[in-house]
């Protein structure tokens, strides 16, 4: 999966989203499925991957040890501007159209990061830190009450509208990729860690 990131660089800047919030603003891409568990509909194959994963009683969330991360998961239904950036108050968007879990292919997750002594208001600097992140650290994402460990197999700073690609992985990988601005709290790149379901 590629994405222009240049498309959609407004998320991660602060000083943007306020000017941008009132335009209009075309879809990223056709999302291919709803993510609303509720709705998705489940296969019998990715209903028996799902079951290889332990049960969680925990919501949506996604934690991050190395850098001690704890946040809501909030599963994207659009990609309009106004209601991604209210999705972002509440903690990590999941991007629509990115698989599930189990699922071959990529998982998009967004997140704001602030600069240094940014105060920790709602989750606009949960992503400050992702940068710190070294192969082989956990990434664990809690998805419709099922534990997913990701491992984290490389990390780039990209140039704004730079595209994310998959190489290095294999095409039957499930990979995991955060993504937000660099510096923190600044348009100027983009920040990406890409983590592989163990």
């Amino acid at each position: 999966m590629f994405i222009n990131w240049k498309d959609i660089s407004w998320i991660f800047n602060y000083h943007a989203i306020t000017r941008f919030a009132q335009d209009s603003y075309s879809s990223l891409y056709q999302p291919s499925q709803s993510l609303v568990a509720s709705s998705y509909p489940v296969s019998t194959v990715v209903d028996n991957k799902k079951s290889l994963y332990p049960y969680s009683e925990k919501e949506n969330s996604l934690e991050i040890p190395r850098i001690g991360i704890v946040a809501p998961v909030v599963i994207s239904q659009s990609t309009v501007i106004e209601t991604i950036v209210k999705e972002l108050d509440a903690g990590a968007v999941y991007y629509p159209g990115s698989v599930l879990p189990v699922e071959e292919g990529q998982i998009i997750i967004l997140g704001h990061s602030a600069p240094p002594g940014w105060p920790k208001i709602k989750h606009d600097w949960i992503f400050s830190d992702i940068n710190n992140l070294q192969p082989g650290d956990e990434i664990i994402l809690y998805f419709e009450h099922r534990k997913y460990i990701y491992e984290v197999v490389q990390k780039s700073i990209l140039e704004s509208g730079q595209e994310i690609s998959l190489n290095g992985f294999s095409p039957t990988d499930n990979v995991l990729t955060l993504v937000s601005c660099w510096p923190p709290g600044k348009l100027y790149k983009r920040d990406a860690v890409q983590a592989k379901l163990e």
